[in-house]
């Protein structure tokens, strides 16, 4: 290939709608410069792979992961979507990007130029910028470790496999998979270990597993004795167990009784990945958000410098325009708030209100009205916020009118909806509350906890679930719940429901 004159800073990037890299390494300086000089973002090391449509497809399969272990779900995820691509049912993303030092982009090889530029601006900036800042990444993640764990992890499940057989290690990873949901610590972190510390322990439980009982049956009496003396043993049980406990893989993993010592690393490895995505989970909002912010305000500054040509950016606007479409209600499309749209939406304005405030915004946002440094105040927001709290905090009335967003009250034992607050003075805080609530993933998913393991009668595990209101557990996801708890727990499993206390 021959190598192009670098292009002067007051000439188009590019011209030509197919990409190479010369042109594509020319871009990403550009991108980059922009992004340190002008937002001043903080990021990981970039790491930019082209890849085809048919390792886009694996990639969806296997969580976006480079590297990831084997097992037959990603095969059928995999068969599943590429089906309907070839049948022109659904798009490929533009674009991957994977929370890692350094931060992995992949980027689709069939891609435009002006295509491939959106996407490094929005992946390997905003979206990494966002990973490296946020408090919830920072706690919570091992940017640097994650690839090294994933190998380990591979091989551990390959040797496995080879050593007691595909079935079993599949008929372990399908029940830790479908407890992966509910294998998660939302409210304490345990230490983060090294990869060798994690090693070091796995070698350790193996040697004791063959010449101990865990020493949760140590706390079985060796003849009967009062109820005292019962009760006094069941709440020490209770306090060496850490009950009640709301990861389940990880109880499942520290005291199950039949587990071997294998079983119980798959068990910790699917916690671990499991583990890894929840802030991604918790950030849908903002993380989009950002990169979107981040790709559209790099772009526009690369045209406004002559750097980009009116064909490229009609073409990056028009693809900016369609992740950011947000169906009206009445709409077939329609299934909720565009995390895309309501993240940009609400970060454009946060610009507004610092630049150019109204009273509107100086009565709501006294903090931030005038202040005209609105890159610190994003920075401070990509940082320190996760997506309830950014809109409890950020949301204006600005945007809950352009988005025209009222509140429905669907109460089962009505025949009808109420709707409760409209985008008007009366109701922009009942608006900005209700959103906030259905974006705090705590009130989405299932509240399933371990409260008592009867070690001392008919070893039943107990679990309680907390039913907020009034919303029952589906009781085919229940039932296959209990399923998989049971085959890693070998006794019986009990869950009762109780209603969530104000």
């Amino acid at each position: 290939m021959v190598n192009q004159v670098p292009k002067s800073k007051s000439e188009p990037l590019f011209e030509q709608i197919d990409w190479d890299f010369d042109t594509l390494r020319r871009t990403f300086d550009a991108i980059e410069e922009v992004s340190r000089k002008d937002l001043d973002l903080d990021i990981y090391p970039n790491q930019i792979e082209i890849i085809s449509s048919e390792q886009m497809l694996d990639a969806y399969s296997s969580i976006g992961m480079p590297l990831m272990y084997h097992h037959w779900s990603f095969g059928k995820h995999f068969l599943g979507h590429e089906r309907l691509y070839r049948k022109g049912a659904r798009g490929l993303a533009y674009e991957i990007v994977i929370n890692s030092d350094p931060c992995i982009s992949y980027c689709l090889e069939e891609n435009t130029m002006p295509l491939q530029a959106l996407v490094m601006a929005h992946a390997a900036f905003g979206h990494n910028h966002f990973f490296k800042s946020n408090h919830l990444f920072q706690q919570w993640t091992d940017a640097e470790g994650i690839l090294d764990y994933l190998e380990y992890a591979r091989r551990f499940i390959s040797s496995c496999e080879e050593k007691h057989g595909i079935g079993e290690v599949e008929r372990v990873l399908d029940a830790a998979h479908s407890l992966m949901p509910f294998g998660v610590f939302r409210h304490r972190r345990p230490r983060q270990l090294s990869l060798q510390e994690a090693e070091e322990q796995r070698q350790e439980r193996l040697a004791a597993a063959e010449q101990n009982v865990y020493y949760l049956w140590k706390t079985i009496p060796s003849r009967p004795g009062d109820e005292r003396e019962r009760d006094a043993a069941l709440q020490e049980r209770k306090r060496d167990m850490q009950l009640p406990e709301e990861n389940l893989l990880y109880f499942l993993e520290q005291f199950s009784p039949i587990l071997q010592s294998w079983q119980r690393e798959i068990l910790r490895i699917v916690r671990n990945v499991g583990q890894y995505f929840y802030p991604q989970k918790q950030t849908k909002v903002m993380n989009e958000g950002c990169a979107c912010f981040v790709h559209y305000y790099i772009l526009n500054a690369l045209y406004e410098q002559g750097r980009m040509t009116d064909g490229a950016m009609l073409e990056i606007l028009h693809s900016h325009s369609n992740v950011l479409t947000q169906p009206d209600f009445d709409d077939p499309r329609f299934s909720g708030i565009n995390p895309y749209a309501l993240g940009f939406a609400m970060m454009q304005d946060i610009r507004r209100i610092c630049e150019t405030p109204e009273e509107e915004d100086r009565e709501w946002f006294p903090d931030i009205a005038g202040k005209e440094d609105w890159r610190s105040v994003l920075k401070y927001a990509w940082a320190n916020f996760r997506d309830e709290s950014f809109i409890q905090q950020f949301l204006s009335p600005t945007v809950m009118r352009r988005f025209r967003m009222f509140a429905l009250s669907d109460t089962a034992s009505e025949s009808y909806c109420t709707v409760t607050g409209i985008h008007n003075t009366q109701g922009y805080r009942h608006l900005r509350d209700v959103l906030a609530r259905d974006h705090d993933i705590s009130t989405q998913e299932p509240d399933i906890q371990i409260v008592d393991a009867d070690l001392l009668g008919d070893r039943c595990l107990h679990l309680q679930s907390v039913r907020r209101n009034g919303v029952p557990l589906d009781s085919a996801s229940k039932e296959a719940t209990l399923k998989y708890v049971e085959q890693l727990w070998g006794y019986k499993v009990e869950l009762a429901e109780v209603v969530a206390t104000a």
